[in-house]
């Protein structure tokens, strides 16, 4: 079968490279393709160096080319690495952490809606692109994150930086993790005033070695209180992400989330709303859907308050499955799930990209106590 340059690189329009946002050939990825017969060779120029990086980027070509195209085509890809000039470091105001480019709260105004789990996904799904990606668990009362990285048992080790003792974050599935857990007990209560979670929270973020990372992702408590404050006053925050569910009183909270972010006083940028638990499709019925908690509800909150509409995750079991015992369910590869997950982390990192293009950068937020009360300024 003689080949034909154009089917290969309409196959290749499906393909988006690890870390970018546009398909391969309209962002220039695709240098050069070249037939002859049955054969193929393709030249691609990717920015990120990672090894993970440029083995997915091959494979998604030779499976893309052989099911879209031809099943017994001979395929040749090269790969050049052009990684990008390095931008400066934290171009931000506050107390940045050196190495860390962003830095994005996951919240929920309520609880048990799976923020932690989308948290833990996004992660994974970000380290699978390429990225370097760290998740500080900053549920101090709740700590779930040491749990579905299958990691409970690991303790932080000190290693010396510049002359100084840091605590080294736990590694698994390519993301750094830092969360309460590790230093508690598993039947132990944490039962500290603000203040004191404050402190812990504060030795975590300033007293780890993170290195180099692109995604900071803090996994914030349910509600807007004393955490959400010290984090956003410990921290220039590049933007949050909020999760719902679709039903209303999940919303309302939501609603609130957002609010937080939002106020004059705070402006950190929300970079959209998920909706987990979107909707359920039996096993045995995998062309229904039944909208158990509301049906689109999230989105239409979204567009009520005229911010992104990050897109909808699935009420599917292997979900909870995965996070009891401590793999990610972005890890399972050409499942619905990875699919949803990946595309849902595209749009997160496109909104990322839009913040820093269009905003100036966030500054740590400023607390002064008032008359007793707590007065929020920038």
């Amino acid at each position: 079968m003689k080949l034909n340059k154009n089917d290969i690189l309409k196959a290749l329009e499906t393909i988006t490279v690890p870390g970018e946002g546009q398909n391969m050939v309209e962002s220039g990825a695709v240098t050069n393709v070249v037939t002859f017969g049955d054969e193929v060779i393709v030249d691609v120029t990717i920015k990120n160096p990672s090894l993970q990086a440029k083995k997915r980027t091959e494979v998604d070509i030779l499976k893309t080319i052989h099911e879209k195209v031809y099943q017994k085509a001979k395929i040749k890809v090269n790969i050049k690495v052009v990684a990008p000039a390095k931008s400066q470091t934290n171009v931000i105001k506050g107390n940045p952490i050196p190495g860390i480019q962003n830095i994005v709260a996951v919240a929920s105004g309520k609880g048990g809606v799976g923020k932690s789990t989308v948290t833990a996904n996004l992660a994974v799904s970000l380290a699978k692109m390429g990225f370097k990606v760290g998740v500080l668990d900053a549920d101090i009362y709740g700590p779930s994150i040491p749990i579905m990285f299958d990691v409970e048992a690991e303790k932080p080790l000190a290693v010396n930086v510049d002359g100084k003792s840091k605590m080294k974050p736990i590694e698994n599935y390519g993301v750094k993790v830092l969360s309460i857990g590790f230093f508690t007990q598993p039947n132990q209560a944490v039962v500290w005033r603000g203040p004191m979670a404050a402190k812990a929270l504060n030795q975590m973020i300033f007293d780890a070695h993170w290195g180099e990372i692109d995604f900071l992702l803090i996994d914030l408590p349910p509600g807007t209180g004393d955490i959400h404050l010290s984090i956003m006053q410990s921290l220039p925050i590049t933007g949050a992400v909020v999760v719902s569910t679709p039903q209303n009183v999940a919303l309302a909270d939501a609603k609130k989330g957002v609010a937080m972010f939002q106020q004059e006083s705070i402006q950190v940028p929300v970079l959209g709303i998920i909706e987990n638990m979107a909707y359920f499709t039996p096993a045995e019925l995998p062309n229904n859907k039944y909208y158990i908690f509301g049906k689109e509800g999230a989105k239409n909150l979204a567009e009520d308050l005229n911010v992104p509409f990050l897109g909808q995750l699935p009420l599917v079991q292997s979900i909870r499955e995965a996070g009891d015992i401590g793999r990610p369910a972005a890890l399972q590869t050409a499942t619905p799930l990875e699919k949803a997950f990946e595309t849902i982390t595209k749009e997160v990192v496109q909104e990322v990209v839009k913040r820093n293009d269009n905003l100036p950068p966030t500054e740590a937020i400023k607390i002064t106590t008032m008359a007793g009360c707590s007065a929020v300024k920038k």
